[in-house]
């Protein structure tokens, strides 16, 4: 079984973000980028389902500049056999990611894909349910458990109301949530033998994918800095405040 593991270079979690002065973007310059969390677990899952010895090879994809293939070397440090770069210098956008995606799913025709729920840079949550739609695949989301069964998958996924327990047939998409697993500690000498596997190169175009952007930004600004809270002295002057200057009740 072939298992597409699509990740992504965000800035990293740790990292105060801020907004660039003419209110265009998120300042990303000499700032620290890494893997994106969520697609580090789908990594993980696929990692520990090859070792189980239900799938024979896992394939790391990321799309964007030259810089992603650092993060690809990261998924294969964790144990993905090979990986394949988009490259390009285009905003890609969800629906441009999982039409490069949906190419290279009928070139590799991996059973399963399995990627994060959503990017901690853009929280669009948006490419997996794309990429199930163009695919015409079913999927999982928030996956919080997986079990492969022969050509069928059964998934915990979380929902408002609790847990619910799905099962799909083979091939099919599903996206991790932050309780599937803990990713593994990536060790020196996994990060040496991953900079001597596979790793190809592709354009948009040799897929034959337009990703020109569909959306523009027009700003991006901070939230607003909240005010100070006070103290009230008795319950009839918090229920005026809420009454007369909130206004919520």
């Amino acid at each position: 079984m072939k298992v597409l593991v699509p990740v992504k270079r965000v800035v990293d979690f740790n990292v105060k973000v801020r907004v660039k002065s003419d209110g265009t973007g998120v300042d990303i310059a000499n700032v620290k980028m890494s893997m994106n969390p969520f697609d580090e677990i789908a990594v993980e899952e696929a990692v520990r389902l090859k070792e189980k010895g239900v799938v024979t090879e896992v394939i790391a994809v990321s799309c964007g500049d030259a810089k992603c293939q650092e993060t690809l070397r990261t998924a294969m440090a964790i144990g993905a056999d090979r990986g394949i770069l988009v490259e390009t210098s285009e905003e890609l956008q969800p629906l441009a990611v999982a039409k490069l995606l949906k190419a290279l799913v009928d070139k590799e025709q991996p059973q399963l894909i399995i990627l994060g729920k959503q990017a901690i840079d853009d929280d669009a949550n948006q490419t997996g349910q794309m990429l199930a739609a163009l695919a015409d695949l079913p999927q999982a989301t928030f996956a919080s458990k997986v079990e492969v069964e022969g050509d069928k998958v059964k998934v915990t996924r979380e929902v408002d109301g609790g847990l619910e327990t799905i099962q799909l047939t083979l091939p099919a998409v599903i996206t991790t949530d932050l309780r599937l697993n803990e990713p593994r500690y990536v060790t020196l000498p996994n990060i040496m033998k991953a900079k001597k596997k596979q790793l190809d190169t592709f354009k948009p175009e040799d897929l034959g994918v337009d990703v020109k952007p569909r959306l523009k930004t027009l700003k991006v600004s901070e939230p607003p800095k909240r005010g100070a809270g006070i103290k009230v002295p008795d319950v009839a002057t918090l229920v005026d405040k809420l009454k007369n200057e909130a206004k919520v009740i």
